[in-house]
């Protein structure tokens, strides 16, 4: 898949001198290499060649201990594809550039399944083979932060000057007061093709939501989450401010996440979820059952930090029941109201922290499951989720790793190599948070204890 247009692009563009030629690892980081504009046949030809073993480095970059990619292989390469999708500019760095989006294979040729893309690409696989297609919307929360300080705090508004210090859910102060950055990110994201849609002011001070509209093609959709939260941090850069997608940057403020909407639709491109009313189909509920069965051993893809269990705990107004209902936001799977045409799930669980190949292809993969078993839901929760005696999610990282190692339908999803590499990338990371002492801890036990 290689775009004709792409030397005509560039030759409209003789600014660019570089492209950016990316990949993207387990936990949602751009790897790549910096590539001058006259070896785009390199980049499209599938010729660039990268180690395999940068799709599972820790957060940090560094290479996983007793890594089978690094010591039995002697730190093999492998060779990068062009995903298709057409090359962009680049313009939050100090020259324009572009960017292009590569996913790896094995010398042999075969597709490497410890690349997060290739997963989901193969979950959606599963659905072309049955004749349906997913189609698959993101909603983005992000805090803008000053990150001149030790930690970050709330940025200062470009129009007062004063800092924000209170929760301005749908604020439409806070949305014009950083318009001049909103209107760059909206810019941007037409130029890399992301259908970005409505925005608004959420409830932490600085904290923002942009939904991206529905496509029925998860990769893309992947793609856009990926793109998007790239530019929002690089010109965020530019605007003086930092972007986080972390789960919880602040203990006292609102998590940020990153809701899934998805339907399916047959080959005669009809919603088979829709049945006319407001319950939906059978199918439907197949899809929540395996959405609610793999919901504990999947956590750890939709909250894959030591950060991200501070927005899941129970009240913190973030799912961390293992429940659905119907127009019911205390759960992590809903059901929307509205037209029964666009009848659709919400899978509320992911932190925006999470990456979103794997994300999709767990929720995607965790209903595919379920509809192809035919399995039937618990009772749809009413009230107040929080407040009832429902199965949780795992309590923390630790546990979360060991559910996704032991999960007995993580490889009915996933390749035991993804498995592997997800876990011991893991552990490395958990690891290292175990050993560093936080000035919390002295501030408390220091002179105390």
């Amino acid at each position: 898949m290689i775009p004709a247009d792409a030397p005509a692009w560039l030759a409209d563009r003789p600014e660019i001198e570089t492209i950016f030629a990316c990949i993207c690892d387990l936990n949602g980081i751009m790897r790549g290499k910096r590539v001058p504009v006259e070896q785009l046949d390199k980049i499209t030809s599938g010729a660039l060649r990268m180690p395999l073993s940068l799709l599972s480095m820790d957060i940090w970059g560094e290479d996983i201990e007793d890594n089978e990619l690094v010591f039995d292989t002697g730190d093999a390469d492998g060779l990068c594809d062009f995903t298709g999708r057409p090359i962009s500019p680049v313009e939050w760095t100090s020259r324009p550039a572009a960017f292009a989006q590569l996913w790896m294979r094995e010398e042999n040729g075969r597709p490497f399944m410890g690349d997060p893309r290739r997963a989901l690409a193969a979950v959606v696989d599963r659905f072309k083979a049955a004749g349906l297609t997913p189609v698959v919307a993101t909603e983005l929360e992000f805090y803008i932060v000053d990150p001149s300080g030790a930690v970050p705090q709330p940025p200062c508004s470009p129009v007062t000057g004063k800092r924000l210090d209170s929760d301005g859910a749908l604020s439409l102060d806070e949305l014009q007061h950083f318009d001049a950055f909103l209107n760059e990110v909206y810019d941007s994201c037409a130029a890399h093709g992301i259908p970005a849609d409505a925005a608004i002011s959420e409830n932490g001070a600085g904290q923002f939501e942009i939904n991206l509209l529905h496509v029925a093609d998860p990769l893309e959709a992947a793609d856009d989450a990926v793109l998007f939260k790239r530019l929002v941090r690089g010109i965020a850069r530019k605007h003086g401010f930092a972007a986080t997608f972390m789960a919880k940057p602040y203990g006292d403020r609102a998590g940020s996440g990153m809701h899934v909407h998805f339907s399916l639709n047959d080959a005669e491109g009809r919603n088979i979820f829709d049945d006319g009313g407001e319950d939906g189909t059978e199918v439907l509920r197949h899809a929540v059952a395996g959405l609610i069965r793999t919901m504990q051993e999947n956590a750890l893809v939709f909250a894959p930090h030591e950060n991200s269990f501070r927005r899941i705990l129970p009240g913190a107004h973030a799912p961390s029941s293992v429940a659905w209902g119907y127009e019911n936001r205390t759960v992590a799977v809903r059901i929307p109201g509205g037209s029964p045409k666009a009848r659709r799930i919400e899978h509320r669980v992911a932190g925006a922290d999470a990456n979103p190949y794997l994300v999709l292809a767990s929720i995607l993969g965790g209903a595919l499951l379920g509809i192809e078993g035919k399995w039937e839901p618990p009772p749809p929760v009413t009230g107040d989720a929080y407040s009832q005696n429902i199965e949780t999610l795992p309590p923390d990282w630790a546990s979360a790793i060991e559910a996704f190692s032991r999960g007995p339908h993580v490889t009915q999803i996933y390749a035991r190599r993804l498995q592997r590499m997800f876990v011991q990338c893991k552990l490395q990371e958990l690891r290292r948070f175990t050993r560093h002492v936080t000035e919390f801890e002295y501030h408390s036990y220091m002179e105390a204890v």
